[in-house]
């Protein structure tokens, strides 16, 4: 495990810096193995394009990462829409092989509610609910969306942050109630995730996101710090079902460690055993299955997770009873192509410590 944390601690370090601050929460059945944080919560105030660096804040306004920094997960929340929807799926009251427009009659014929979940809609990667205003204009882009697929339903996985808006949609419109509340009700708040919420938040304990401008960004909004990274979830008021969740790690440890003991933590329980294998059992319902490029050698065996572009990621292993957490702001000061190497490495060195 000393291998693990030294390599995340070099990770602020590198040059160029994969991220300014990073924290590794690592643990197998009960016990926590790994917890340690690194570099800077907040350290540029801009960034410079004609220098490409970032533009430092004064020394003493840095902020040091703390293993209960909060993070803007990014697609990570993906697997929070995704239990929701296992919730509805338990409960009988919603029909994973059900057509979509069964739940939403703009949307056009052909895909299904599971194939949302398994990105083989054939929807395209994302659209620009950024450039409409008013949620009729960015519904009729998703339901124009819908009928001009870039592929068939059922064919190609084709990884789409489109699928959870629209799952987002269907589980607003089944229960009457925000996602956000189904988060909250039926998942969070069980589980006593008391730091997980949608934005936005104040700063204090906050990671520092982008320095967003265009050309780069796709919307003009400066340095972001509580307010979600990700343009069409900001567009879309904060609360999407693909991103839009700010959390610590500690709390997606909670969350490891609850689907890793079939849906219970403690005296909750959010889901039942077969709920959550089907959740992660391949293909994955939401949770992608055994990737090396993010999950290093614990990919193989039936690992799960996934990752958020902001530089978050977890990964839970059945096989071993393990878990792992890397939360970093890859994106501060400005987003990058850093790649998942160092989440690989982290993987790589967790599998080792338990397979050895």
């Amino acid at each position: 495990m000393a291998r693990l944390v030294e390599g995340v601690r070099a990770l602020p370090e590198g040059r160029p810096a994969w991220c300014a601050g990073a924290v590794v929460l690592a643990g197998r059945g009960p016990v926590v193995a790994v917890e340690a944080a690194t570099g800077w919560a907040v350290r540029y105030r801009a960034y410079d394009p004609e220098r490409d660096r970032g533009l430092d804040l004064p020394r003493d306004r840095w902020e040091p990462m703390r293993v209960g920094t909060v993070f803007d997960l990014a697609s990570l929340t993906k697997l929070f829409t995704a239990l929701a929807a296992m919730q509805q799926a338990e409960r009988g009251s919603l029909d994973l092989d059900a057509p979509v427009r069964a739940h939403l009659p703009d949307f056009a014929p052909g895909a299904t509610v599971r194939q949302l979940l398994t990105h083989t809609s054939g929807l395209r990667p994302e659209a620009p609910f950024y450039a409409h205003r008013g949620r009729a204009a960015q519904l009729a882009l998703l339901w124009a969306e819908s009928a001009a697929p870039e592929g068939p339903p059922g064919g190609a996985y084709r990884y789409s942050d489109l699928n959870l808006i629209a799952l987002q949609l269907v589980l607003e419109s089944l229960t009457g109630r925000r996602l956000d509340a189904l988060v909250r009700e039926g998942i969070t708040g069980p589980l006593g995730m008391t730091g997980t919420s949608y934005g936005p938040l104040t700063p204090p304990g906050v990671a520092a996101t982008e320095d967003q401008r265009r050309p780069w960004g796709k919307a003009d909004r400066g340095l972001l710090r509580g307010v979600v990274h990700d343009e069409n979830a900001w567009a879309l008021g904060g609360v999407a079902g693909h991103a839009g969740l700010f959390a610590p790690a500690q709390d997606l440890a909670v969350l490891c460690r609850t689907l890793l003991n079939g849906g219970a933590y403690g005296s909750a329980r959010i889901l039942g055993p077969a709920a959550v294998a089907a959740l992660l059992d391949p293909p994955g319902l939401g949770f992608v299955v055994d990737q090396p490029y993010f999950m290093g050698e614990l990919a193989g065996r039936g690992a799960a997770g996934h990752t958020g572009f902001t530089g978050t990621s977890l990964v839970l292993d059945r096989a071993t009873d393990t878990f792992l957490v890397l939360l970093a702001n890859t994106v501060h000061p400005r987003r990058g192509n850093g790649g998942s190497g160092p989440r690989a490495a982290a993987a790589t060195c967790l599998a080792r410590a338990v397979l050895r």
